[in-house]
């Protein structure tokens, strides 16, 4: 069981130079490779490749408040150089939340307190 809950990991010079693309880059090698069965709940933030790389292919889920991205929709904005009042607007765009989530087919549900589970496969 893994369990995401990161901003995401920082994405400057001095963050590669003590090797977190490497770091990262290994998570998803032990996940894909990984003999028994992974299971993913986000429970808050998943911005970022290291929360990309927890998230066990097929058996993700998500909790009612939590989202799950390649970035944060803060870091996204800034990247476009949108003022802080477009944070949501952005999120919105970048479809982060959890019904996005199922929509997209990126999660199998969404879990915890009032969550309803999809129905079963097949």
């Amino acid at each position: 069981l893994t369990l995401v809950d990161t901003p995401g990991a920082a994405n400057d010079a001095d963050a590669e130079r003590q090797g977190a693309g490497a770091a990262i880059a290994d998570v998803f090698a032990a996940v894909a490779g990984a003999r028994v069965p992974i299971t993913t709940v986000v429970v808050g933030e998943g911005g970022s490749g290291g929360a990309l790389a927890l998230a066990a292919p097929g058996n993700t889920w998500a909790a009612p408040d939590s989202y799950f991205s390649v970035i944060a929709p803060e870091l996204a904005a800034a990247i476009l150089k949108r003022p802080a009042d477009r944070v949501r607007a952005t999120a919105d765009q970048l479809r982060v939340r959890p019904q996005d989530l199922v929509a997209l087919g990126v999660v199998r549900g969404v879990t915890g307190p009032g969550a309803t589970a999809p129905p079963p496969p097949g």
